[in-house]
Order: structure tokens, then sequence, then C-alpha cells
């Protein structure tokens, strides 16, 4: 621990008597009471808006109670709309941002209105014009949001730069036959509250799947597809996916690497997501995979599917499925060797003196030269995945059961000569 030197001794003195002081003030003068009067702002009942159609516009009636002590010199209105609404024109004192997608948040439009007015305690107020919704052609799920608040709004840092209304500036009304709300008891100097707009509208959800060809030993490239047809967006709740696609692979392969939206839920079977909780009109998701062929299965077939969340949007069940077809040539041979994240797999041993030796696949490779293929020991290879690779079995046995019978005859046959010459001397 430092020591102070002696001549700071009196200015620590000289400061502590100040701040003693400083507290003695402190202590003398009145506190400021929690029931000092202040205005508080409380909105009133939104109803959801259902069964609006594209094309049209909506109406969006506001009231709001100022539920506090004390009245309130001037009063802001948001309204923050997703992308299938969009503001009509909008009065004078209103100001127009645009807000981008980002941080797993859809694009929104919001409009500031100003009310330069005192909001007295005790009575309920709205727009004397209500603020008015274009429903456009990809509306289904959308959400609105308004915030009343006795500050002034801090504005999106992500936000376009404001666009002024153009119509007549709107005043607030007095409304006398209504009750003010509940106030909240966490922040009354705002309040907010989110609304559903339903549109009638519909939205096709397909899937796309692939034709794969390749030899037996060969990794191979997948890729299927959902995609949002349209002509609505879809919004689901809560960081919820759009929608799962779940992927079964075709019989004799492998899955060497996966896709980072998708997990496996059983052998060779892969359950996607989605990389939002929305999907726009005319997009989707593109799902790879890379494939190792480990044997010839006739007629191998996979398919993709969607799951899932229900649909009751998509009135199109037809491209709701696709298959997977898998050509593979190479006599059924089965391949050594492991999977990597790569996609490639580890060669073999040297072939025999006989001619007869075997080439692990890899990655492009063909079936083995030679003859027939050959595993060197028959068990299956695990890949990153964790699918046991299908090797079949092992033909080491039987060759080596051969070779031994075939050294056998030949040392018999030495034998008999020799007895035969001996037999003849």
């Amino acid at each position: 621990m430092l020591l102070s030197s002696s001549g700071s001794r009196p200015l620590r003195q000289t400061a502590g008597a100040v701040g003693a002081i400083a507290l003695i003030a402190l202590g003398a003068a009145p506190a400021v009471a929690a029931d000092d009067p202040a205005a508080a702002v409380t909105l009133g009942k939104i109803a959801p808006i259902d069964g609006a159609k594209p094309g049209s516009s909506v109406d969006v009636p506001v009231t709001f109670a100022n539920t506090g002590t004390a009245a309130a010199d001037k009063v802001w209105l948001s309204y923050t709309v997703t992308r299938g609404l969009s503001h009509t024109e909008l009065p004078s004192n209103c100001l127009r941002y645009e807000i981008p997608s980002y941080d797993e948040a859809p694009s929104r439009s919001e409009a500031v209105c100003e009310f330069d007015q005192t909001v007295e305690p005790g009575t309920v107020y709205a727009p004397e014009k209500a603020l008015t919704l274009n429903v456009l052609d990809h509306a289904l799920y959308d959400r609105l949001r308004v915030v009343v608040e006795t500050t002034e709004p801090s504005v999106d840092e992500n936000a376009s730069e404001p666009v002024r209304g153009t119509a007549p500036a709107v005043e607030l009304a007095e409304q006398p036959d209504a009750t003010p709300g509940t106030p909240g008891a966490d922040h009354p100097e705002w309040d907010d509250a989110e609304v559903q707009v339903t549109a009638d509208n519909t939205a096709d959800f397909k899937v796309t799947g692939d034709r794969l060809k390749g030899a037996v030993g060969d990794t191979v490239d997948l890729k299927v597809n959902f995609t949002n047809a349209g002509p609505a967006w879809v919004l689901r709740d809560g960081g919820t996916p759009v929608t799962k696609v779940r992927i079964k692979m075709p019989a004799g392969t492998t899955v060497t690497k996966g896709h980072g939206y998708c997990d496996k839920v059983a052998t060779g079977i892969y359950e996607c997501g989605t990389s939002q909780s929305w999907e726009d009109e005319g997009k989707g998701e593109n799902y790879t995979f890379k494939l190792r062929i480990d044997k010839a299965v006739p007629g191998a077939k996979g398919s993709v599917a969607l799951a899932g969340e229900p649909r009751p949007f998509d009135k199109n069940t037809a491209d709701d499925t696709a298959a997977i077809t898998l050509d593979a040539t190479g006599g059924g041979g089965s391949t050594g060797g492991s999977g990597s994240d790569g996609g490639s797999d580890s060669t073999g041993g040297s072939g025999s003196g006989s001619g007869n030796g075997s080439t692990h696949g890899s990655t492009g490779g063909g079936a083995s030269t030679g003859g027939d293929s050959t595993t060197g020991g028959g068990s299956g290879s695990t890949t990153p995945d964790g699918d046991l690779a299908s090797t079949g079995s092992s033909a080491t046995l039987p060759i080596a059961g051969a070779s031994a019978a075939a050294v056998a005859a030949g040392t018999a046959a030495v034998v008999v000569a020799r007895r035969r010459r001996a037999a003849t001397r």
C-alpha cells in the first residue's frame, strides 16, 4: 500500500470538511416525493385485423389516456409495420423511416407522429383521423406495433433518412365517452401494443429433389431446395423456423458432410430448418450434402418432404415432396476407408501378384481395376456425421482358403513325383 505524503493531509482534511457540509446540506434539502404529479400514458385496446384483402387498405383506430396526475405538454404516436403492409399518405406532423432487416428481425416501416398539444390527466384521446395502412399483394401474417410516449422517441440506428408526410397535419381529439385503460406500472411514460394483421392470401411452399450419378467409391454433391413460391411472404412467431424439410438419403450411400441447418434424426435421414423465422416470396433455402456411394443398389431412391409447422396458407400439396434418384455403377462392389469432411476416401493396399489387386474408391474415382473389388477386412467405416458406411462382406477368408488349398495340392504333387522317380531307379 502506498503511503501519502504529509503535505497532502491538510488537503484531505479540507476535502473531508467540504464533503461533510455537502452531506448536511443534502440532508436538509427536501426529498422529491415519489408521488409528485406526473403524466402517464396508457393505450386502449386495439383489435386484431383479420381477413384483410391484398390491394386494399385498413384503418388503425388508436386511443390512449393520460392516466397520470399531471398534464403532458406533448405526446408521440409511432406505428411500425412489417413488410406486407405499408403506410398511406401521412400527415405533415409525421415522419416515416424505413428499417432494413438485421439481427434476426425482418424489414419494417415506421411512422412517428408528433402531437404538440396538452394532454390532460384522466382524459382519453385519439387522432382526429385514424392512420391508414395499405395491404400489399404479398401480405399474409403481418404485425403492427403502436407506441405512445411522452418523450421524443429514439430512432433505430439502421433507419433511413426520415420522409415527412405531405397530408394536412392531424390533431388529437378528446373521446369523452371512452373509459381510460388500466395504467402499466413499469413504464408510465410510454405504452405499446402489438397487433396481428392477417391477410386473405396464400403461399406455395415447395421442394425440389436431385438426380445423382456416379461410380461406387465416388463422393457426389447432393443439392435439394425449399422455395416459397408466393404470392405471400410468411412470418412465424417467436423465432420458429418457417418450415422444416426432411431429407432421406438413397440406399447405398453415406453422408460424409452435412448442412449447417440440418440435424440427423435417424440413419440416412436429416431434418432441416430455415435461416430466419420468415421467408420472402420467391426466396428459399438450398441444402447441400456430400454423399459417398458405397454400393450400387438398383433403383436406389431418396426423398425430400416438407414437415414442421402447419401450413393452412399452402393450398398446393402436389409439390410438397420430391425424389432423389441415384444411378450408381460399379457392380455393387463395396469400398474401404472412411469418409472425411472433405468427401475423400482413403486408398487401400497394393494389388496382389496375380493381377487381381483392388483399389479402394476415392473422390471422383471409379470401380476397382484388374477384376472384382475387395475390401481390407469387411468392417464398416464411420463418417463425421455418424453414418456407418455399408462395406459389404469380406472376401479375404475365401481367398485365403483357396490359397491354402492350392499350396497343399502342390505339395502333394511334389511328393508323388519324387516317389515315382525313386521307384524307377
